[in-house]
């Protein structure tokens, strides 16, 4: 059987990566927070869609991301165990 392909949690804006809330091969929540960014002055959760293991962070605290850059990858439930 084929393992789903990772979903990937992505910025919606470009922003300052304040910090991180996850690891690689955490187990999270769909809704569960990734990370949180800043953009003028203001902060951003920003969740997962899916809940599932997270198989990459792609970020650090401090990085400057995109509009549609991934921050982390996330394997859902289904293909985490």
């Amino acid at each position: 059987m084929r393992r789903p392909e990772p979903h990937a949690v992505t910025s919606e804006l470009v922003a300052h990566v304040l910090s991180l809330a996850v690891a690689e091969g955490d187990l999270v929540e769909a809704g569960a927070e990734i990370a949180l960014l800043e953009s003028m002055k203001m902060e951003i959760p920003v969740l997962s869609d899916v809940a599932g293991r997270v198989v990459r962070v792609a970020v650090l605290p401090g990085d400057v991301v995109q509009e549609g850059d991934v921050l982390a990858l996330v394997e859902p439930h289904a293909a985490a165990r």
